[in-house]
């Protein structure tokens, strides 16, 4: 709805892996077990100044309670935020402690973090590292020291387990019903800058990848410029999205046709297309098409107008319910190798898709109906749209934007951690994420994928984000995208009363059952048990929360059932594969 200004840094694409073996000591009682660990430090995305890393440290000795990883960078570099641990640095000797939830590490269990930082010259990964000051050895260490006292009396049993999700107990609390089925699968994504610069390489490929620290977008929304030299622009960020993501769509939205074309003389404030130019308009839609496909990028969904209801001081055009409705029905066959949208209205008001959806002709032009979220819950259009179900059109929610949480330009986002901005994106995007899919509707796209409040960031010093790094309401937004794939399809579910706080959607494809559960109350649901419809071969548990992102979770798995405890204030994510 809004235009902004975006500002661009070139990523370079870079990996490195260091994997170092450290030994954990501690004042342990004579004849205690041997300790160690090892830790694998990966850089996992570098570009100029930047750079992510991931760090697992696997516990090869007794349980822990409570860890502080430590090591040194020689070469100036410096932690700007961390994910799963609090990370101090003073000079280049860097600190990373556990936080609340990850203290424990079993025998043989490993915790992780992640965390970006900056970097001048070089950026070479660190040589050692000690866990709970004690330096590396790569196995199992005998403390060379005993304590001076030893405990008066010994426990009077050991543990049988791990810290971890017992075993399902056989009552289900989330049961799975696969023969119940719902909308199928379109994507979840975002768009490009519609008036600034493109995506580069490896912005895309994080925004759009599958592997670590990406983020799994399927659908990528573009602007449809009138003025046909500014199509380039977009092409490079668009053909990385088709060969380097999986199943992508991209979705074009044309904001104004050429100001001649109008009534008003003008591309701003509004302005109808003349009658006269529905054909030159409708050749203008094909005439990109075919330009993109020219160029290797297959634009799957071509939209006739954004926001026919909204005529601001920027790129803008008007349109009533009967004017798409006639367009599509006379001229929509004109635009060829792609699925015309109508309407992109700014809250999904019927009255701008119900007119060519009664009409067969023009019914049978178009491929999907979209409109935005501005407004539409408040409406009580935040529900299944029957008329587009009864005719086979899937309903596409194509833009929203909501960053009130910085009250209005504080640097907030650059901090993970910071509790309003997550409040937001829980209760307010991750929240109608999961009604959109409860009505029915196949995609939810956002505003920019790359904004200081969005997916990663932008760069603009005022807000604190790293142009190209992952934000948490990115992290967020994979649990579903990442995981939930083009073609999976909703399932049906019960819940007890114990899983009453969760709000939950299952979903079935490639052999698996994928659930996306929220829970925006502030206590843990511990131990729930998920209940498939036949035995479950491994299961994948993924939660992002105010001090989590994307981070792996214990699962026990028995038959047909896994346990999972969902951590106050989160949203995860649980594959089963079946």
């Amino acid at each position: 709805m809004r235009r902004h200004r975006t500002t661009r840094t070139a990523v370079v694409s870079a990996a490195a892996v260091l994997l170092a073996s450290t030994a954990f000591a501690a004042a342990l009682p004579a004849g205690a077990a041997a300790a160690g660990c090892a830790v694998d430090y990966a850089v996992s995305s570098q570009w100029q100044g930047g750079f992510g890393a991931n760090v697992t440290v696997t516990n090869l000795g007794d349980p822990v309670t409570s860890w502080a990883l430590t090591w040194s960078y020689g070469a100036g570099q410096t932690v700007t935020q961390a994910w799963n641990a609090t990370v101090t640095q003073n000079g280049g000797a860097v600190t990373a402690r556990n936080v609340d939830y990850n203290g424990s590490i079993p025998t043989n269990g490993t915790t992780s973090f992640g965390f970006n930082g900056s970097w001048t010259g070089s950026n070479p990964a660190p040589t050692s590292f000690a866990l709970n000051g004690v330096s590396c050895t790569g196995g199992t260490t005998t403390p060379t020291t005993s304590p001076s006292t030893s405990p008066s009396t010994s426990p009077s049993s050991s543990p049988t387990s791990s810290p971890s999700s017992p075993p399902p107990t056989g009552l289900a609390d989330i049961t799975v019903n696969a023969a119940t089925r719902y909308q199928n699968i379109d994507g979840f994504g975002a768009a490009v800058s519609i008036w600034g610069g493109a995506w580069s390489t490896a912005e895309t490929q994080t925004l759009v990848g599958l592997g670590p620290n990406q983020l799994g977008l399927s659908i990528v929304r573009t602007g449809i410029s009138p003025v046909s030299g500014e199509w380039p622009t977009q092409v490079n960020a668009l053909k990385t999205a088709k060969s380097y993501g999986s199943n992508v769509k991209i979705m074009a939205s044309p904001w104004t046709a050429p100001a001649a074309w109008k009534t008003n003389n003008s591309r701003i404030n509004g302005g109808k297309l003349r009658t006269d130019y529905y054909d030159d308009y409708a050749n203008h839609l094909n005439s990109y098409v075919q330009y993109m496909r020219n160029q290797g990028v297959a634009v799957d969904v071509t939209s006739v107008q954004n926001e026919p209801d909204w005529h601001p001081d920027y790129d803008s055009m008007d349109w009533s319910g009967t004017e798409l409705q006639t367009f599509v029905r006379e001229q929509g066959a004109k635009v060829q190798n792609t699925r015309l949208m109508v309407a992109e209205a700014v809250n999904l008001n019927y009255g701008y898709t119900d007119p060519t959806l009664n009409d067969a002709a023009a019914r049978n032009n178009i491929g999907y109906i979209g409109g935005h979220l501005y407004g539409t819950e408040a409406a009580g259009r935040l529900k299944p749209y029957t008329l587009a179900q009864q005719y086979n059109k899937p309903v596409w929610m194509t833009e929203w934007n909501l960053h009130e949480a910085d009250g209005g330009g504080s640097n907030i986002w650059g901090n993970p951690s910071n509790t309003a901005a997550w409040n937001e994106t829980l209760d307010d995007i991750m929240r109608t994420v999961h009604k959109s899919m409860e009505s029915n509707w196949s995609a939810y796209v956002w505003w920019y994928g790359k904004r200081y409040y969005s997916f990663i960031g932008d760069g603009e010093s005022a807000y604190g984000t790293v142009a190209g790094a992952p934000l948490k309401r990115g992290y967020a937004f994979s649990q579903y995208a990442k995981y939930v794939r083009p073609g999976y399809q909703r399932v049906g579910l019960s819940k007890s009363s114990k899983a009453s706080p969760l709000e939950v959607t299952a979903y079935q494809g490639d052999g698996k059952i994928t659930l996306v559960i929220l829970n925006r109350s502030t206590s843990a649901v511990n131990n729930a048990v998920i209940q498939a419809p036949q035995n479950i071969s491994g299961a994948e548990y993924v939660a992002t929360s105010q001090n989590a992102s994307a981070a792996g979770q214990p699962a026990a798995v028995n038959g047909n059932q896994v346990s999972v405890t969902v951590g106050a204030r989160s949203i995860s994510t649980v594959v089963l594969t079946l």
